[in-house]
């Protein structure tokens, strides 16, 4: 563990030790049979934790049975829809009491593609923390974004970076790979965001605990079916809290 003076882990032997994919779900009924064994065809030692919020088209249920039919498969049932952050949270947790060296996250709507993970699991031998990067190297690889949404996700990650420190292209990117010491060092009962500041705010945490972060260039496509997450709110909450992020570090209350 690098927080504390310890000696750094070997990554590049836990790269290649047991991995899981936290996959929140939420209405994702038609995504998810789909976009399982894409992911679990990616390394015979990666598995899933599918993360669902009572979703009310049956996507739990789904889930279960995917669970029955592959061991590599496993469910993590919540109690109502209580947000993206939350449910990562908790799948962490889950993946850390089972001992797996690497903890992947990523959208069940294939916005995030599978094919990416190999490349999570490379990078993971060279860093702790690694982010895939929609804007990394100068170009922007976004398909089927209006030009509003495009440029609200871009100055967005600009506007926490410049805020924060944070040295990332790509703050609010949802497609991300940990080693276990990172998220058993950065205290995840005092990660407070749910929504993009969420993701904003683990690589903070990490970050500022002395742990490095490397990112590598993905391909984001918006979701073909079911119905996109965003809202106002979860834009307010990104906006607000880099500023408090901020201020909890220079004050050395960042817990």
């Amino acid at each position: 563990m690098r927080d504390g003076g310890g000696v750094p882990p070997d990554r590049r032997a836990l790269a290649r030790g047991r991995a899981i994919d936290v996959l929140p779900t939420y209405n994702e009924r038609e995504n998810l049979p789909r976009i399982v064994p894409r992911i679990l065809e990616q390394r015979p030692n990666l598995d899933i934790l599918v993360v669902d919020d009572s979703s009310p088209d049956g996507t739990g249920e789904l889930a279960d049975q995917l669970s029955r039919d592959n061991p590599r498969v496993h469910v993590l049932h919540r109690q109502g829809k209580q947000g993206l952050g939350v449910a990562y949270l908790e799948g962490f947790r889950w993946a850390l009491a089972h001992d797996y060296a690497l903890v992947l996250q990523m959208d069940a709507d294939f916005s995030h593609d599978p094919v990416h993970i190999p490349q999570f699991l490379a990078a993971a031998e060279a860093y702790d923390v690694v982010v895939g990067s929609r804007y990394v190297h100068g170009r922007v690889r976004v398909v089927n974004w209006p030009v509003g949404r495009l440029l609200l996700s871009y100055f967005g990650t600009v506007y926490a970076r410049v805020i924060t420190g944070l040295p990332v292209t790509d703050a609010t990117s949802g497609f991300k790979c940990w080693h276990r010491h990172v998220l058993e060092s950065i205290r995840l009962d005092a990660v407070e965001s749910n929504g993009y500041a969420f993701q904003i705010e683990t690589s903070f945490r990490a970050w500022k605990r002395g742990f490095t972060i490397g990112e590598i260039p993905i391909v984001f496509v918006e979701r073909d079916t079911g119905q996109s997450k965003m809202s106002k709110k979860i834009v307010r909450e990104a906006v607000w809290k880099v500023w408090k992020l901020r201020l909890l570090d220079l004050t050395g209350r960042l817990r």
